[in-house]
């Protein structure tokens, strides 16, 4: 091999290593984009207290099947109850995307022993809940709310899979050894599950979601030479039933509160409250987080016609993130798409906008 034809092997490993590099870049911006716009809070759908008038409020537990505390394990068998009229408990675990530990004693556990509990798995790095049994009320208990002594069992979940990733071995492990140390500081008993099981029930659910966490976009782009007042798109966007938030994003959300699409400015500048004046972009970009929202090919529906109005209003035009036009059947051929993935969700358990479904996609 000459020394012309080693040069231009070696130039094409380097374009296609640096094409391979951007869009790793741009995935994990779109990634990040996805969760500040739908998942702002961050916070654990099972874990909110009464919302403020404010705040952020996701579908509400009692309207969901919701699993009961119980020694189960990543990959045990999900045990659903009928939600009743009565006040749900504080904590549900989830077999199907929760490793459980318990502990239990037949004195108190020691509220030092709980609180470096609480710090060891915190430092595992992945979402997790405690509960207490209280032997005076006879109920368990948040321990994330209520006081850290007086409990003589533990139930210690941490969640196997989200949006950052599924558990670690050395996660697992982690988290296996911070249970059993705080038994052992209480002369109680540590039951961990299987640990294999569970990390391999973690990579194929984790698989699964990978399949079906999509975002649907649609963009509205300003002819050649021309670009949107920021301003304007500020009036269309409320008038049609948008708000505009601190981060710079408008979110359309339902009667509950729930995030269903939202609208970002298709540059990297944001749609700050004080600065929407004096901006001026050449597009927008209307998004679907699909496993997140509910009655979703509804939403679909909406965030399309509000696409539609948007353009007409702007003298712009609606296009996909290819820059071609969306016209009536490739907005029918996207939906056939999402209504393939609900089915799929559904089929496995997984409702989108569900409970499961917002602690997975978080």
């Amino acid at each position: 091999m000459s020394d012309l034809q080693l040069s231009l092997v070696v130039i094409g490993l380097l374009v296609i290593g640096g094409v391979y590099a951007l869009n790793v870049v741009q995935e994990r911006r779109f990634r990040r984009r996805i969760g500040e716009a739908f998942d702002d809070r961050r916070e654990d759908a099972l874990l909110k207290g009464a919302p403020e008038p404010d705040a952020r409020l996701e579908p509400q537990i009692a309207t969901a099947p919701r699993i009961q505390p119980g020694p189960v394990g990543g990959g045990g068998e999900r045990e659903d109850i009928a939600t009743s009229g009565t006040s749900p408990g504080p904590l549900e675990f989830d077999s199907l995307i929760d490793y459980v530990a318990r502990i239990d004693g037949a004195a108190p556990i020691a509220e030092r022993a709980v609180d470096e509990l609480i710090a060891r798995t915190t430092a595992c790095g992945k979402p997790y809940r405690i509960a207490g049994f209280n032997p005076q009320s006879g109920e368990w208990e948040d321990l994330s709310r209520a006081g850290r002594s007086g409990h003589t069992k533990l139930q210690v979940a941490m969640q196997l899979v989200n949006r950052s990733g599924l558990v670690t071995p050395a996660q697992l492990s982690m988290f296996c050894d911070a249970v059993r140390h705080c038994a052992e500081q209480s002369s109680a008993v540590a039951s961990c599950p299987e640990t294999q099981a569970a990390l391999n029930a973690a990579r194929e659910l984790d698989g699964f979601c990978a399949e079906v966490d999509v975002a649907i976009g649609a963009n509205v782009v300003a002819g050649e030479g021309s670009a949107f007042a920021g301003a304007r798109i500020r009036a269309l966007a409320e008038g049609m039933g948008f708000r505009l938030e601190s981060d710079g994003v408008f979110r359309f959300r339902d009667a509950q509160r729930q995030t269903l699409f939202t609208l970002d400015n298709n540059e990297p500048a944001p749609f700050l409250p004080e600065q929407t004046k004096t901006l001026t972009t050449r597009g927008v970009t209307l998004l679907l987080d699909v496993p997140r929202v509910p009655d979703g090919l509804k939403v679909l529906d909406r965030m399309f016609e509000t696409g539609a109005q948007l353009a007409q209003a702007l003298e712009g035009s609606l296009v996909d993130d290819n820059r071609a036009a969306l016209n009536a059947a490739g907005i029918a051929r996207i939906r056939q798409q999402v209504a393939g993935i609900y089915d799929k969700m559904e089929a496995r358990g997984i409702g989108a906008g569900s409970v499961r479904a917002l602690r997975l996609f978080s």
